[in-house]
């Protein structure tokens, strides 16, 4: 079953999984329980109530409670997770299909008119195809609430680069359907994501500021993932295996992110400085398998990390190093120290002094 980061899958316990990146081990999809079967749930289709769940420690607890056996220790990754046979599956949601629907289709309410107008605007401002465009959360799951936002998906390398820069065209003109958070939405924002991502407002507030994947649509909530096609994605399950060896806390200057769009988002480091933990060399990369971390920090910015330490090892070229991963422990962090934005300023008021 070829299953990819903003699918859901359905378990036999009518439980909704959201499934995560695009390797999966054979006859399993990786993926973490969102939506969970409620009689007195606030969310409800034609069949059940369901309530949401989000922080990974929530998942993992209704997990332990009500699914042990899809908790494994896996090999290849190096840790234990979530995953779902594809025999326990009944069901399979495409973001594609789901957005193909809605425009051949009358859209069910609010949500899923403001998501295929969002579509639409995008589509024709970037010049991709709609089938480059999926709609995936609560829409995909038919599970909408007054509180709902839209959460789009834009697949392939270039369709992604197209349609993260009319993203910020359209953010820097004032366009009148899309805004930029204000500073009470990004409190909001912080408030809800601080619970499982542990950093100071101050912090939170200079990375995502800047991030044009994510802010208001017509007064609702968006947030835009951006997943390589099949045809660009290369690495197969076992390719690379992966071996949990501590705990970390770097300072590094970041000297390629051209992978930070993408969910999952990779980060190449160079003059690595390691502030806590075990002292392994050489540390190429931060990683993480989390949208929120996608575009955190730009070519040239030094980024303080804390998060796991895994050894990678490539069995096709023989490679071996180490990567810091983000997002499985709420005390994973990375922030800036000095942003672009800064040090071009500092560079200004330099040379002002100067010509004083």
């Amino acid at each position: 079953m070829l299953s990819r980061e903003g699918d859901f899958i359905q378990h036999k316990s009518n439980v909704i999984f959201d499934v995560k990146g695009l390797n999966h081990p054979k006859d399993k999809i990786v993926a973490f329980p969102r939506y969970i079967p409620n009689q007195k749930g606030s969310r409800s289709n034609e069949n059940l109530s369901y309530d949401k769940v989000y922080s990974l420690s929530d998942r993992y607890k209704f997990l332990r409670e009500h699914l042990p056996h899809l908790i494994i220790y896996d090999k290849v990754f190096g840790e234990t997770m979530c995953e779902v046979p594809v025999d326990e599956i009944i069901q399979h949601f495409h973001p594609q299909k789901k957005l193909e629907s809605l425009m051949a289709g009358q859209p069910q309410n609010a949500f899923e008119e403001k998501a295929l107008q969002f579509a639409a605007d995008l589509q024709e401002a970037a010049g991709i195809s709609c089938n480059a465009i999926g709609v995936s959360g609560s829409i995909l799951a038919g599970l909408t609430i007054k509180t709902s936002d839209i959460d789009l998906l834009i697949y392939g390398e270039k369709n992604s680069r197209k349609a993260y820069s009319v993203l910020q065209h359209m953010l820097k003109e004032d366009h009148p359907r899309i805004k930029s958070y204000t500073k009470k939405e990004l409190v909001a924002l912080y408030n809800f994501r601080s619970k499982d991502t542990h950093m100071s407002f101050e912090d939170f507030q200079r990375v995502e500021k800047r991030k044009a994947f994510q802010g208001m649509y017509q007064g609702t909530d968006y947030f835009i993932r951006f997943v390589k096609d099949w045809d660009e994605h290369h690495e197969h399950y076992g390719d690379e295996c992966y071996n949990n060896v501590g705990y970390a806390k770097i300072t590094a200057k970041i000297s390629n992110n051209t992978e930070a769009l993408f969910t999952p988002c990779n980060y190449q480091l160079e003059n690595v400085k390691i502030i806590k933990g075990p002292k392994l060399t050489p540390i190429k990369v931060v990683s993480s398998f989390r949208g929120r971390f996608c575009e955190q920090a730009e070519n040239g910015e030094t980024i303080t990390a804390q998060g796991k330490i895994e050894h990678v090892s490539n069995k096709k070229n023989g490679e071996s190093y180490y990567r810091l991963i983000l997002g499985s422990n709420p005390e994973d962090y990375m922030v800036l120290e000095q942003s672009n934005a800064e040090l071009s300023t500092l560079g200004h008021n330099t040379e002002d002094n100067k010509l004083r």
